[in-house]
């Protein structure tokens, strides 16, 4: 795209979290001289999300404000804005304050959190999404409540860890019969339930909510908890619903199905991070990732798509974090369709590694206080180079020397 005709696009950014801030940023560095609008729902500066969990909530930290000079980078920000609706063959969307006009428009919306059925409005219900939740919960931890958690995935246990930490009595409630049940397999997420006992804090499984109440939690088999305070964290949807009507191509998750350029089916519209899932050729399926590796990542494939400065596909290695129960918890790659497992060390310990192989390949890693298994899996598996299993089942054997 010449300078000339950078200068007259104007690119809205929908979605001011991490992959929206990110593809401002990315557009500046790769040379785009055009005006960029930043929107965002949230009244706050941008800030990042990982904090709400740690820090913040353990009041560590009173925000997490990203470092970006937006008026530097001559982004305009409008934020505390709902966008309603995208009218493409406008070239518009609609917000409260009335119709914005775009020549490009990238979607960075997000997830939603799931909420409870029947848990609306209920007092003492609380979700972890937005740094007004994890405000709303620092009086919670400060006064030792007693805690049910509704969901033992990432953030259910991110939480569990920052309540027990505080010195609250902390209840954790799964449907499923083990914590992670739709992240991991079962081998690999049995030894980990035993985290939540070690540290203080009960793990109910095949345990469903039936109704809660101020003040307690009722389950469908007629077990009573009591609850000062119930934080759900049973998973997030893209935050897609105010496209409705817009003629955008959706997945049954409510994902905008973007190509490998993160180019929608709408003309000069494109969609990053938790709200979009993109085809990889690596893994042989369409990806959706909840994740804030993907959200950095991401915008720099549509900075390029939308400069012309480079035609490269988006086909990253899938990684992120958890700081769980006193344990740096990793995980790089996508294990569905291996089919092999290896152990690196014995589950039982502080620190042990789980690698997937495909045919021999590295194609996921998940570790457990082994950082430096992490660093060279993910290099093995970015590389798709074979290993020698027993080499790479030796916790002893540093990774890059299981290459075959």
């Amino acid at each position: 795209m010449s300078e000339q005709k950078q200068a007259e696009q104007h690119v809205v950014i929908v979605g001011a979290g991490m992959a929206g801030v990110q593809t401002a940023v990315a557009l500046r560095e790769q040379g785009f001289t055009g005006p960029v609008t930043l929107i965002g729902a949230e009244p706050h500066q941008p800030y990042d999300r990982p904090p709400l969990s740690k820090a913040i909530l353990l009041g560590k930290a009173e925000d997490s404000a990203f470092g970006v000079d937006f008026e530097a980078l001559r982004v305009e920000l409008r934020l505390g804005l709902d966008v309603t609706g995208l009218r493409a063959a406008d070239h518009e969307i609609d917000t409260e304050a009335g119709p914005v006009r775009y020549d490009t428009l990238v979607v960075a919306t997000g997830a939603q959190p799931v909420t409870l059925p029947g848990a609306d409005g209920v007092p003492g219900v609380h979700l972890l999404r937005t740094l007004d939740d994890a405000v709303r919960l620092g009086p919670v931890l400060e006064r030792r409540h007693t805690v049910v958690v509704v969901g033992a995935g990432w953030i259910g246990a991110e939480f569990a860890t920052a309540a027990r930490e505080a010195g609250c009595a902390v209840t954790v409630v799964e449907a499923a019969d083990r914590p992670l049940a739709g992240a991991l397999p079962a081998e690999v997420t049995t030894p980990m339930a035993e985290w939540y006992g070690a540290n203080g804090a009960t793990l109910l499984t095949h345990a469903r909510v039936d109704t809660v109440e101020p003040g307690r939690v009722l389950l469908a088999d007629g077990r009573e908890l009591p609850a000062d305070a119930v934080v759900v964290g049973i998973g997030a949807r893209p935050a897609t619903g105010w496209l409705t009507g817009s003629g955008i191509a959706l997945d049954p998750s409510g994902a905008i199905t973007a190509d490998e350029r993160l180019r929608t089916s709408l003309p000069d519209v494109y969609a990053v991070g938790d709200c979009a899932s993109f085809p990889s050729a690596r893994y042989g399926e369409r990806l959706l990732v909840h994740h804030w590796d993907n959200a950095l990542q991401g915008p720099r494939t549509v900075a390029a798509a939308i400069t012309g400065s480079a035609d490269t596909p988006y086909d990253p290695v899938p990684y992120f974090w958890s700081e769980q129960f006193g344990r740096f918890v990793q995980y790089a790659g996508h294990h569905a369709d291996a089919d092999e497992l290896l152990w690196r060390g014995d589950p039982a310990d502080e620190a042990w590694s789980v690698l997937w192989l495909r045919a021999g390949v590295p194609v996921a890693l998940l570790a457990v206080g082994r950082p430096r298994d992490l660093a060279q899996g993910r290099k093995l598996v970015e590389a798709a180079v074979p290993v020698d299993p027993a080499r790479a089942a030796d916790p002893s054997v540093p990774l890059k020397a299981a290459v075959l």
